[in-house]
């Protein structure tokens, strides 16, 4: 497995083991036997680290991903989270779906408030509609806190997922391909915000995507997966761009030609994803 080297190190305060996955398979029964989603998955995450899993449909992301939040559990192996074994979901992992997954009868400000009262039931009323309050504001829905779903855009619905998301504290962030329903301009528009969040929050990230340039933009690492069945990891990209980033600034850097370019070889030559796959 080849490995780039970055130009930046992270600082040495966070946990570099942080999160582990340890020798990880997973194996579905069928009526034609036992299928093999993931095989022989190892990978850690630092503390307040970004990385970004990509690879082709198949390949286990999303099953990788619902096991680290507790959803689902390995065949073989083990996940860890801060030394101790992850074996069902919790407050320490929050999930943000693709489908925004909010409620539709309930505004913004009270899919959110919902996070938050399940999280803190002896919290005092007022200390959670001040959370409530800071997290849409966050991501810019201040004046849209009283609207329901079918009343925002997909960019609006995504940023109260991501507000519900944050607003309890997650240690772990989880982002099954996050902006990939929305347009060009609002999916650039929110990979800012959530970069920007995420530089003052410093939750551990883990995001799928199918997007190599969003990858680039957002992650410390790219993780990318072969084919299913039996995916593993195939090569893992250290993402050398200082941070905070500049879109325009990386674009011009030849280091980022470099990297797409090696990406687009794993995804395209030597993993190809054909029909019959």
């Amino acid at each position: 497995m080849q490995t780039l080297t970055p130009q930046t190190t992270p600082p040495t305060q966070a946990k570099a083991d942080f999160l582990q996955i340890k020798q990880v398979s997973k194996v579905y029964p069928t009526p034609k036997g036992p299928y093999t989603v993931l095989e022989d998955i190892n990978l850690t995450v630092k503390e307040g680290e970004f990385v970004c899993l990509i690879g082709h449909s198949g390949c286990g992301k999303t099953t990788l991903l619902n096991m680290v939040a507790g959803f689902n559990q390995p065949t073989v192996g083990d996940i860890y989270l801060n030394h101790e074994p992850v074996v069902r979901p919790g407050l320490d992992r929050m999930m943000v779906f693709q489908n925004y997954s909010l409620l539709p009868w309930k505004t913004a400000f009270e899919n959110v408030y919902l996070a938050v009262e399940s999280a803190n039931p002896n919290m005092p009323h007022a200390q959670r509609v001040d959370i409530v309050n800071e997290h849409l504001a966050m991501v810019g829905l201040t004046e849209a806190a009283k609207k329901r779903p079918s009343q925002l855009s997909g960019g609006m619905k995504q940023r109260v997922a991501i507000a519900r998301a944050l607003a309890i504290r997650p240690q772990v962030l989880i982002l099954d391909e996050p902006f990939g329903a929305l347009d060009a301009i609002t999916k650039e528009e929110l990979q800012e915000e959530l970069l920007s969040i995420w530089q003052d929050h410093r939750a551990t990230v883990l995001m799928i995507t199918h997007d190599i340039d969003e990858a680039l933009f957002l992650a410390d690492r790219v993780v990318m997966m072969t084919n299913g069945p039996a995916a593993k990891i195939g090569e893992i990209v250290e993402v050398p761009f200082p941070r905070p980033r500049n879109r325009a600034r990386i674009m011009e850097d030849p280091r980022y030609y470099e990297l797409r370019n090696f990406a687009l070889d794993f995804l395209y030559r030597r993993f190809a994803h054909h029909e019959e796959d």
